[in-house]
């Protein structure tokens, strides 16, 4: 029996991608281990949406070389950048059902190359969970923006919606066999179904009619579907069995800069719209993600995002300095220097720790239900479980992953709540 690693970078939807791997594997016979020491040969599943982390793909796949381990890169890599790892064994995005003729024509040292662009079926296969409570959905691939810093789309090209019944039936399967959290994800969960007369809305109502005991966490969204949606969305969100949590990505405070970026909202558009799904759902949770030092950001145009995240005050901030990316727009523009784009970043990331932090400090004294769904960092002894908000609430005892229990907090951090049993 060949011992197989895969090694995981990127988003959601690479983890996804993953498990559907590893299943299809170990259905072939495969024997799955935990380290690239024990095996045969090693997977590695990549992500290029930064420049930080290509460069740690290219490290890792450099270190595996020279230890002499038989490889394959699957991803966004081989899809968008093949020149770029010339020599190995590729799977691309939509070839992961051909993963066992990979696997085993690498054993046989031969070098294949499936990058093909095909519509095969993605949902409803073999797979191993890298957590038993939280199964992943994709319910797209690809998505209908052409934003001009990303990359992604090279990789995972147009949108791709996939068969509703399949999501719901993939849905069911999973809360049968004990799932209770329910991940939708995709490039873009807002995009879902416009190119096969399908919605979001439509969508999101069928899986919350299914019975059972779990949750559902909407994966990003950009700001102009949640507009779009937004009526619907308020009343979904009103279902128990939606965490009241909501990903939208503004990039921007300055509407001179989102139209470069190509993205198709304003700043008031995301404002308003996050003071409605705070008025309508007080508890929600928003996460939003800022792009820091896009070429040609003024001083001005940086405070326009300074005022809107003091105006939106979202929970969760992912501040990403601007990194150029092969074969798109962005990457022609005179960029800003270093040093200025690290000092944006340094005030963004200071402004979000406040924000966050009063933020935090509401929930002390909430009382309330969580499930673990997380080990805490090694050492501390600490769990992780999830409220109806998607809050991480950080708990010291012996639990154990799926647990529900009532639970009192006493301390809030930028980043977390901490908890006793009520």
């Amino acid at each position: 029996m060949d011992r197989i690693f895969i090694k995981t970078y990127g988003c959601t939807l690479n983890a996804s991608d993953s498990e559907v791997i590893a299943g299809i594997l170990k259905e072939a016979g495969f024997e799955l281990v935990g380290t690239e020491e024990e095996a045969e040969l090693v997977i590695v599943n990549t992500c290029i949406v930064k420049g930080p982390t290509e460069s740690k793909v290219l490290d890792y796949l450099a270190q595996l070389k020279k230890a002499g381990k038989k490889t394959i890169v699957a991803g966004c890599m081989p899809q968008a950048l093949p020149e770029k790892i010339l020599g190995y064994s590729m799977i691309g995005t939509e070839q992961l059902t051909r993963i066992v003729e990979v696997v085993e024509e690498t054993l046989n040292n031969n070098t294949v190359v499936l990058i093909a662009r095909e519509k095969n079926p993605r949902l409803n296969l073999p797979k191993i969970r890298r957590n038993r409570i939280i199964e992943i959905i994709p319910i797209c691939s690809g998505c209908l923006g052409n934003c001009s810093y990303c990359i992604v789309k090279r990789a995972r090209g147009e949108l791709i919606s996939y068969d509703k019944n399949a999501i719901v039936e993939q849905a069911q399967k999973a809360v049968m066999q004990g799932a209770k959290e329910i991940w939708l994800t995709a490039q873009d969960t807002g995009c879902y179904g416009k190119d096969i007369g399908e919605s979001l809305s439509s969508l999101l109502k069928a899986l919350i009619a299914i019975p059972g005991n779990y949750k559902i966490r909407l994966g990003m969204i950009n700001p102009d579907f949640v507009k779009e949606y937004l009526e619907d969305l308020i009343k979904i969100f009103s279902s128990d069995r939606m965490f009241k949590f909501m990903h939208m990505p503004v990039q921007s405070g300055s509407d001179e800069i989102l139209a470069s970026m190509n993205r198709r909202y304003s700043a008031s558009d995301f404002v308003s719209t996050v003071k409605r799904l705070k008025s309508e759902i007080p508890s929600i949770t928003i996460s939003t993600d800022i792009i820091c030092g896009y070429p040609g950001e003024t001083d001005q145009q940086f405070l326009e995002t300074v005022n809107l995240l003091q105006e939106s005050r979202p929970s969760i901030v992912n501040i990403s300095r601007f990194w150029k990316r092969p074969y798109t727009k962005a990457a022609r523009l005179k960029q800003l220097p270093v040093e200025q784009v690290k000092s944006r970043s340094r005030r963004l990331s200071s402004l979000f720790e406040w924000i966050a932090f009063e933020n935090s400090k509401s929930w002390i004294g909430w009382e309330g239900k969580v499930v673990i769904d997380e080990v805490g960092k090694p050492g501390t002894g600490t769990w992780i479980g999830r409220n109806f908000a998607y809050k991480q609430v950080v708990l010291q005892g012996d639990y154990r992953i799926g647990q529900e229990l009532m639970v009192k907090v006493t301390k809030a951090t930028a980043h977390d709540l901490r908890a006793i049993p009520a």
